[in-house]
């Protein structure tokens, strides 16, 4: 059995820093904080997942998404839809320091894999539905935990610090299923971005909107989280004129020259597709 991993105060550390409220909801558990904010001359509603040691689920108690996080996620994206049925729809900020999925054999007797679609599924029908919904990435971003909180964004803005780290799974992980050691993959990062784990990385894939640098991730000045919500301004004001779909991430200039090989595999797919 793998370690925890160490929990992580940045989630909390951000949403209070957004929003100047505890965010506590009314019947989901404490790992779960949901809050309005303005931001700039836009009232959103801010959601994120923290750690909480006095979790009800052992293997979600250090910034995982298990079972119940990713029901009350659900429930508090739908909330926020129906708060504003008609345009404009309220904006969305996914606040993301998330370790992974909470991997157990609870999770997965009461089906972790519905609750974290059904997470996955509210942020995309908010997108779709023409909420701006923006990721803040200011911690880990990891495996299904990212793609039930944040990976559904319109717009991904990040931290350029130390600890921002976005992959499919934990290096720990990876270096088992792989047959390497750790720090054999972190050299393989280095030369193939795809396998790397820093966000700098990730942005080379042209999949972060916004890098934002020289910002302390654990204790933000006030002047650091001024930048951060003009940045979160503009990535709302982007996603309103934009379409709602994710085109984008495999469209930009970034994005051909960093995922060349996976934009040429979804131009013959169409081509083919597309063949009467």
């Amino acid at each position: 059995m793998s370690a925890a991993p160490a929990a992580s105060c940045r989630g909390l550390v951000w949403f209070e820093a957004l929003t100047a409220q505890s965010g506590r909801v009314s019947g989901a558990p404490a790992s779960v904080r949901s809050a309005d904010a303005h931001i700039g001359a836009e009232l959103t509603r801010c959601i994120a997942v923290v750690s909480d040691a006095a979790g009800r689920f052992p293997r979600a108690r250090h910034g995982e998404v298990g079972v119940e996080e990713a029901w009350s996620l659900a429930g508090e994206v739908r909330r926020a839809m129906a708060a504003t049925p008609a345009a404009p729809r309220r904006a969305l900020i996914a606040v993301v320091d998330v370790a992974s999925q909470a991997y157990g054999r609870l999770e997965e007797m009461l089906g972790i894999h519905l609750a974290c679609a059904a997470a996955a599924d509210a942020y995309a029908s908010a997108r779709l539905a023409g909420h701006p919904v923006i990721a803040l990435l200011v911690g880990r971003a990891m495996s299904g935990a990212f793609l039930a909180h944040g990976y559904q964004a319109n717009r991904i803005v990040a931290l350029d610090a130390p600890g921002v780290l976005v992959h499919a799974m934990s290096e720990e992980a990876a270096a088992r299923v792989t047959r390497r050691t750790v720090e054999a993959l972190r050299l393989l990062g280095e030369r193939i971005t795809p396998m790397a784990y820093d966000v700098r990385s990730f942005a080379r894939l042209g999949l972060v909107d916004a890098l934002i640098s020289g910002v302390n991730a654990d204790a933000p000045q006030p002047q650091e989280v001024a930048r951060v919500r003009s940045a979160l301004a503009h990535a709302i004001a982007q996603a309103r004129a934009a379409p709602t779909h994710l085109a984008h991430r495999h469209l930009s200039g970034q994005a051909r020259l960093g995922r060349a090989a996976s934009v040429e595999v979804r131009t013959r797919m169409a081509a083919e597709w597309d063949v009467p």
